[in-house]
């Protein structure tokens, strides 16, 4: 199975890429499932469910979330219903939603880290839950979180019981993609899917004024050209495990 993750999808430039590129990427790779990471859909903070709607018209199979999930409260009615979209599993009990889904025979598991990220239940100790019930063979975890050295970690803790492990949230894409000791596709960040010239997705202004003066500014989704970060995952059906990771990069006008 063959497996692609995209970055973070910001505001509308991110979806026009996404769009624009999918599909032709899709044959190019003989791809059998796409997962995207939609927490920044919506004008750069939370998303709607039409704009996860335009996702899977373009050939997104699920949507993945994260810490801007409820920005949009529009989304908040929909999360539990029969939708391809999960938030992450380690929000307390009771919140709206879910944390995996299967779709074509693998199972799609969407965690949050703690570290600068808030108070979260342990992903770790979630993830265990997740493996003593699930039968799947096939798994991929998108871990949404800050620290590096926490998506390595937990990377680490469950190489060869997770077929790969791709990081979002940072919008900056790294050049760790590999895969560990004991067949884990690895990756810390799949990078972002929106404007280059922009501070992870906003108006260079915007943010500098925040550094500069250290006051509220609302951030405007910057505009030009646009980049789209993915990551693909080769996964052998057998064991579960990778037989290749590599970064699918794309830029457009």
């Amino acid at each position: 199975m063959r497996i692609l993750l995209i970055g973070d999808v910001v505001g509308k430039p991110g979806r026009r890429a996404v769009k624009a590129l999918l599909p032709g990427l899709r044959r190019e790779y003989n791809m059998d499932l796409v997962v995207a990471n939609g927490e920044n859909l919506a004008a750069g903070f939370g998303l709607t469910r039409d704009t996860m709607e335009e996702m899977l018209d373009a050939g997104v199979d699920v949507v993945t979330a994260g810490n801007h999930v409820w920005d949009n409260k529009e989304i908040i009615p929909h999360m539990n219903e029969e939708i391809p979209l999960i938030r992450p599993l380690n929000f307390p009990p009771g919140t709206p939603g879910r944390g995996t889904i299967g779709a074509k025979g693998a199972l799609i598991v969407n965690l949050m880290g703690r570290v600068f990220m808030g108070t979260l239940d342990d992903p770790f100790r979630a993830m265990e839950e997740v493996l003593a019930e699930t039968r799947a063979k096939i798994i991929l975890v998108d871990f949404h979180g800050e620290a590096t050295s926490e998506k390595n970690a937990l990377g680490w803790y469950l190489d060869g019981r997770v077929s790969a492990l791709v990081g979002t949230h940072t919008h900056v894409a790294t050049a760790d993609a590999r895969i560990l000791p004991k067949g884990t596709a690895m990756c810390t960040d799949a990078g972002m899917t929106g404007p280059i010239n922009s501070i992870i997705g906003s108006e260079p202004e915007d943010v500098l004024a925040r550094f500069t003066t250290q006051m509220p500014r609302r951030l405007r989704i910057a505009e030009g050209p646009v980049q789209f970060n993915s990551v693909l995952v080769d996964v052998d059906d057998t064991t579960g495990m990778a037989r290749e990771i590599f970064r699918i990069d794309r830029n457009m006008e």
